[in-house]
């Protein structure tokens, strides 16, 4: 494999949100002088690659996803040489950095909208989603598209009287990627940040970019609700309006843009809410689009056999090589995955093994490694924009997060990371009030308790995340998923093979023990559990509850030999 080339396809990725990551200023707010003095904790984890979340200039009604300017740095979190001091810094520790880019709407308060909305008659008026409205004086929709978030995605201008279009949240306008100047405008952007340093681009939904040129209706779909499979609902499809052939067209484009540099190359994930053939269809019949795309049904998968070794065989089926999945189990939008595991954190172990073990991409939210759970936040204080889009009473805010394992207030997947058991968990000085309360009951979950005890979660996660540095067959083995024949009900099995090597997986997901029908060999590399040794190679007869294994079954006769990788105090 040439490094140069393909490191994305071998890297693991972990999602920094700024704002909650380190306050290194005492402003209460994470800035990116907090992120630099944490970067060894990220090293030490053994990631390899930096997801931040959007630190331009913003008036951070959505926290960043509503770009007022997207060469600036916004103040609260540093300014240019700062930026430029962060991708210098990861670079020397050896790690990537990958810059989250919005390239489907900006701000109102953008200037470039600003202009386009002064006048029907400005030179930037296209620069945007413009269109008459229907009915007498114009004072009807144009047409019945919603927007992903449910709702009209038109909203009336009273300057002018002319409708434009949101795809998200309303103070957020739709760039035109019709107009060859908006096109030119955004790839050059791209390219600026790339001679900068960074290695890459994380696309917020990316699948959105182009509209039907037409403005056609959108069908009728028999479907209320929307899923990580189909954007449909409130009983229309959204075929004129997201995933649009065009849009899979221009995908094409932006990886022109980033394979423009090479030594290292540069890549490109995007975030697409679409069933998984649509999904894929973004990375390019030739796989000459995008180089990753986020699949979201594991966010919600449970940790069931059937149901882990289905969506394993569906992302194969998908996504076969050269192409490759992705494994995310939480991000900033969502519930985070510990607290669909009930907190449980022999499952939350169970899931690391899983996500650093399947082939693909791992992605990993920050806290994710310690466990941090979901907070409850009342809904009457959220800063959330979508918070307050749905006004639910607490009670069904409620239901919906302990029944449904969903959550209206992203506030709650976005409380400040948890290092220690000092005030602000370690986040930012005493008698500061962070932007978001960090709990007053850390229970454990903290770096700086988890980081000396070889059981934690922390410590299963650098056990894992090691073991894939180290061995090939992990980072780009083929995979085989293994027939519950050979495994028992509850026992998921999968062999990684490399020339080099072979390996195999054992996942016990249930609360029971459970005893292998045939008794495998080799050397045992890794544990969920600390308790067991490493290097022993004893044939394995059975898995306690939650508990998973992996094994080196074949390995060239010049590997090393096995050494003991837990985590050290």
């Amino acid at each position: 494999m040439d490094v140069q080339t393909d490191w994305w396809k071998e890297t693991t990725v972990y999602q920094v949100y700024p704002r909650s990551f380190q306050d290194s200023n005492g402003d209460g707010i994470g800035d990116l002088d907090g992120i630099i003095r944490r970067l060894d904790h990220l090293v030490d984890l053994g990631v390899e690659t930096l997801w931040f979340s959007p630190f331009y200039r913003s008036p951070q009604k959505d926290f960043g996803y509503d770009i007022s300017d997207y060469r600036s740095i916004a103040p609260e979190y540093g300014d240019p040489a700062t930026c430029d001091r962060l991708i210098r810094e990861a670079h020397a520790r050896g790690l990537k950095v990958v810059f989250d880019m919005v390239l489907n709407h900006t701000s109102d308060e953008h200037p470039w909208f600003r202009t386009s909305r002064s006048s029907r008659d400005d030179p930037m008026r296209d620069w945007y989603v413009w269109r008459d409205g229907r009915g007498r004086g114009g004072k009807r929709p144009p047409n019945n598209w919603h927007a992903m978030i449910g709702g009209s995605g038109w909203h009336r201008d009273e300057t002018t009287g002319q409708w434009y279009w949101t795809q998200f949240l309303p103070f957020q306008p739709d760039l035109n990627y019709r107009h060859p100047a908006v096109r030119a405008e955004m790839l050059d952007t791209m390219r600026f940040w790339l001679d900068r340093g960074v290695d890459g681009f994380r696309l917020d939904i990316v699948n959105a970019l182009f509209e039907d040129a037409e403005f056609r209706d959108n069908p009728f779909a028999f479907k209320l609700l929307p899923s990580d499979d189909d954007p449909s609902m409130l009983f229309q499809a959204s075929s004129n309006t997201l995933n649009h052939p065009d849009t899979l067209a221009f995908m094409k484009e932006l990886r022109c843009c980033v394979d423009g540099y090479d030594h290292p190359s540069r890549f490109l994930v995007g975030e697409v809410n679409a069933a998984i053939e649509q999904a894929r269809a973004h990375c390019g019949d030739a796989a000459d689009g995008l180089n990753l795309v986020f699949l979201f049904r594991s966010l919600t998968v449970p940790l069931l056999a059937p149901r882990m070794r289905a969506l394993m065989a569906e992302y194969e089926k998908h996504f076969p090589d050269p192409l490759l999945p992705t494994w995310v189990f939480s991000n900033h939008d969502r519930l985070r995955r510990i607290s669909r595991l009930d907190g449980d954190l022999r499952r939350a172990k169970l899931n690391a093994a899983w996500q650093l073990t399947a082939r693909g991409v791992p992605f990993i939210y920050y806290g994710e490694e310690i466990g941090m759970l979901q907070q409850r936040l009342p809904l009457r204080t959220a800063l959330d924009p979508i918070a307050h889009r749905f006004p639910l009473p607490q009670f069904a805010a409620d239901l919906l997060r302990s029944r449904f394992k969903e959550s209206i207030n992203r506030d709650e997947s976005r409380t400040p990371m948890q290092w220690d058991t000092s005030a602000n968990a370690g986040f930012c000085p005493a008698g500061i009030t962070p932007w978001l309360p960090a709990p007053e009951n850390l229970g454990g979950r903290t770096v700086e308790e988890q980081r000396s005890d070889p059981d934690s979660l922390l410590c299963c996660y650098r056990r894992f995340l090691r073991l894939r540095k180290e061995h090939a067959a992990l980072r780009r083995g083929r995979f085989e998923l293994l027939p519950e024949s050979e495994t028992g009900k509850h026992v998921v099995g999968y062999r990684r093979e490399a020339p080099e090597e072979t390996l195999l997986v054992l996942l016990n997901a249930s609360q029971s023990p459970q005893r292998l029908p045939s008794a495998p060999t080799g050397e045992m590399l890794a544990s969920t559990s600390a308790a067991q040794r490493t290097g022993d190679s004893e044939p394995l007869r059975s898995l306690a509850p939650w508990e998973g294994f992996l094994l080196l079954e074949r390995a060239a006769p010049t590997d090393r030999p096995g050494h003991d990788s837990r985590c050290d105090p």
